[in-house]
């Protein structure tokens, strides 16, 4: 919508701002909870975002236009390296204990590939503690904390989702339907704030005392 807005010469904006009750103004809902439901949904975002998009709305001349497309349609690369990068992980992992139990010797790393892993930690560290601030502002120091721990949560759930969009755009370029899965949502914050008041409500009555 919002390059359909731009293609007709508007403009798009980006506010943040705040109920009175200080609450963010924003589309509230709950994430799912099983893993097969995230992966359902997640699934949908990258095909259609990143793949689908790709097909009906191509690239543009625009350097800064083009970048954000860019960003929008990484997810299957970005599965592709997180797989990668996992991967890496347990094999360096395995490789410096069988270097420490006397079997073979550690691989010496040059100057850069060393400049690289730091320079990668640095930023790792950076967006910690960009999601850490930000998580607990709104929602308090526990939730900020499961922010950072649901981190190779989240990169287990796009390599997962990755790999089923790329297969799911496969079938559609030999010629399949396009098959949008849809994801069940039990609960809405709305609900349980109906909810609450309802039993603040019930209980106000039933300690309310007599005239």
């Amino acid at each position: 919508m919002g390059m359909g807005v731009a293609a007709q010469g508007g403009r798009c904006r980006f506010i943040r701002a705040r109920s009175s009750g200080g609450d963010l103004i924003a589309t509230r809902a709950y994430f799912p909870a099983r893993l097969d439901h995230v992966v359902t949904q997640k699934t949908r975002w990258v095909h259609g975002i990143s793949l689908q998009g790709w097909d009906r709305l191509g690239w543009t001349n625009n350097i800064v236009e083009g970048w954000m497309r860019l960003r929008d349609r990484r997810g299957p690369l970005s599965a592709f390296v997180l797989m990668v990068g996992y991967v890496l992980l347990a094999l360096s992992g395995m490789g410096f204990a069988a270097s420490q139990l006397g079997y073979g010797t550690a691989v010496e790393l040059s100057g850069f590939v060393k400049f690289l892993l730091w320079a990668n930690l640095v930023a790792l560290c950076w967006r910690m503690v960009m999601r850490f601030a930000f998580t607990t502002r709104e929602y308090g120091w526990v939730e900020g904390v499961r922010a950072i721990l649901r981190v190779p949560v989240g990169n287990i759930i796009a390599i997962m989702s990755g790999r089923r969009a790329v297969i799911a755009y496969g079938r559609t370029l030999l010629g399949s339907a396009i098959v949008w899965d849809k994801t069940p949502h039990f609960a809405h914050p709305m609900q349980q704030a109906a909810q609450i008041d309802e039993k603040s409500m019930g209980s106000a009555v039933f300690t309310e005392k007599p005239a």
